[in-house]
């Protein structure tokens, strides 16, 4: 296991490489090269910026939109879920 530590970069600097290595006049690997990163990274940077579009590289503790309505989802359904025990619950004493 390497001891080496994670390196991060920020999503101006992502979009930048993204567009760098689009350029007719720079190759994948001479971009990554000349960043130095590796050219896996900078093509799961590519495909994430293609796939996301402007959604990508949200930032640590941002999320995507389809993430954050997921999580927006899930906990509007732990509440109804909570309200719909509650009101069972109450039902139930009734009787």
């Amino acid at each position: 296991m390497s001891n080496q530590k994670r390196r991060k970069y920020d999503r101006q600097f992502k979009l930048e490489a993204v567009r760098l290595s689009h350029e007719p006049s720079w190759t994948v690997s001479g971009v990554a090269r000349d960043l130095g990163i590796s050219e896996n990274v900078l093509h799961v940077w590519r495909t994430k910026l293609k796939g996301d579009g402007e959604a990508a590289f949200p930032g640590k503790g941002h999320l995507s939109p389809d993430q954050d309505e997921l999580r927006r989802l899930r906990r509007q359904l732990a509440d109804d879920q909570r309200e719909w025990f509650i009101h069972v619950t109450k039902e139930r004493d009734i009787f």
